[in-house]
């Protein structure tokens, strides 16, 4: 499942935790606002913009057509086709990328110090004036095809999809922003132009630089690059519903083993009780081998190679799931184990131990995973987005150290609802069929 929110609600515990890092916020004199962190010790920068909507903003009928027409930014702009686009940007040292999500189009860009003008005026191109050639719209569409086809005989995107549809109903979470077969073999060159213009204004910019590069370069820059946009786009999503109820979806899928996703409602990451939430998490089904679920599904009665929860936050979503793949004849044995862990949770809480070693791992692992211009960028630009403050990597520890057993006994009896789960199983799972 492309849960690219997961990586925004992890950016939340990945942080540094030291005060050394010096976030700024800095105001264009435009009027679009960055985050900042400097690091002038290497000579570049890295700088990370983000589009709120993602391809939950395509039109109806036109699926798939802001995933295709983000991957086409970089093919073309003004007078350069895409070879003289990649020709210009390698020239300059500069390194360019483009993404799209169900809720944002992320770009990403690294330039060198002595480039920084030149790599700036080529990005502006890219976003303000993208040429759509429609050579280039049929040689990244047959790739974009090659991998529907492709995921129509994965396992894990068949049970994302059946997941996601259950969930929420006629909302585009409902379905994969990368759209149909049908609906993107119809896509036109008019579709890519209104893509844009529904997508790429300043209503909806959240950006964040690290590394060389100060507030007062910084301003100016942010200007050229970005105040040539259209000032707003298509109007944002509503709320998604959530139509998850527990029981078992089996979708048959020919093989050995299933795979199988699991969830219900979640919790909103301003929600006073998320950091609680967080560590509940951690313990039941974290990356850890330490974890409750990789203990007793997968170390004591070796059913699957490897089994994790999650709590993701969409922009207007929220989902606690889970995931595992199992031989066909031990599905049955995996989901019972799963449910009764989820209950054990729920109604005894966690251990003192189980708490405390939780606590040192929050506060201390993730820093050393997080080092380097780009990370950081990312970082920033992903507190921004979920309503974090520029101080958060100097309070975070601290809330995490705030939890309480009180606090994670009573999340967990109200967070965790066995009865609410519901199993998507793709494959052809002994003795388990659909159940309302």
């Amino acid at each position: 499942m492309k849960l690219l929110k997961l990586a925004a609600l992890l950016l939340t515990f990945a942080l540094p935790a030291h005060a050394e890092i010096e976030i700024q916020t800095v105001t264009s004199p435009g009027g679009i606002t960055a985050w900042l962190a400097p690091e002038p010790g290497i000579p570049f920068t890295a700088l990370e913009i983000r589009f709120r909507g993602g391809t939950s903003l395509d039109a109806p009928g036109k699926r798939g057509a802001i995933n295709l027409m983000t991957a086409l930014i970089e093919e073309g702009t003004g007078d350069l086709d895409s070879v003289g686009f990649a020709r210009a940007r390698d020239s300059l040292a500069a390194s360019y990328s483009f993404s799209a999500d169900q809720d944002s189009i992320g770009v990403s860009a690294r330039f060198l110090t002595e480039n920084r003008d030149q790599a700036v005026d080529l990005l502006r191109r890219a976003l303000t004036e993208p040429r759509f050639d429609p050579e280039a719209i049929d040689r990244v569409r047959g790739q974009v095809l090659a991998g529907l086809r492709a995921d129509a005989k994965d396992p894990g995107t068949l049970a994302s999809q059946r997941l996601r549809a259950m969930a929420f109903a006629d909302h585009p979470y409902a379905t994969t922003g990368d759209g149909t077969i049908d609906s993107v073999t119809t896509l036109t060159r008019d579709d890519m132009l209104a893509a844009h213009r529904a997508t790429i204004a300043r209503d909806r910019i959240y950006v964040a630089a690290a590394g060389d590069i100060t507030a007062a370069e910084l301003g100016p820059l942010l200007d050229t690059l970005l105040g040539g946009l259209p000032e707003t786009g298509a109007p944002l999503p509503d709320r998604a519903p959530m139509n998850l109820t527990g029981g078992i979806t089996v979708q048959d899928f020919p093989g050995p083993q299933a795979t199988v996703l699991f969830a219900h409602e979640g919790i909103k990451r301003d929600d006073p009780d998320f950091f609680a939430a967080s560590i509940l998490n951690e313990i039941l089904g974290g990356g850890r081998f330490s974890a409750r679920l990789m203990t007793e599904v997968r170390d004591r009665r070796g059913l699957t190679y490897g089994i994790g929860s999650y709590l993701i936050g969409y922009d207007q979503a929220e989902m606690l799931m889970g995931q595992f793949s199992s031989a066909n004849g031990t599905v049955g044995q995996a989901i019972e184990v799963i449910r009764d862990e989820w209950r054990k949770i729920a109604t005894e809480g966690v251990t003192e131990a189980e708490l405390d070693r939780t606590k040192t791992y929050l506060t201390g692992n993730y820093p050393l995973r997080f080092d380097g211009n780009g990370p950081i960028a990312a970082m920033l630009v992903g507190m921004q987005m979920i309503g974090l403050s520029p101080d958060y990597p100097q309070t975070r520890n601290a809330k995490v150290e705030a939890v309480t057993m009180g606090d994670v006994k009573r999340v967990a009896a109200t967070l965790f609802r066995e009865g609410d789960l519901r199993f998507v199983v793709v494959g052809q799972p002994e003795g388990i069929t659909t159940t309302d």
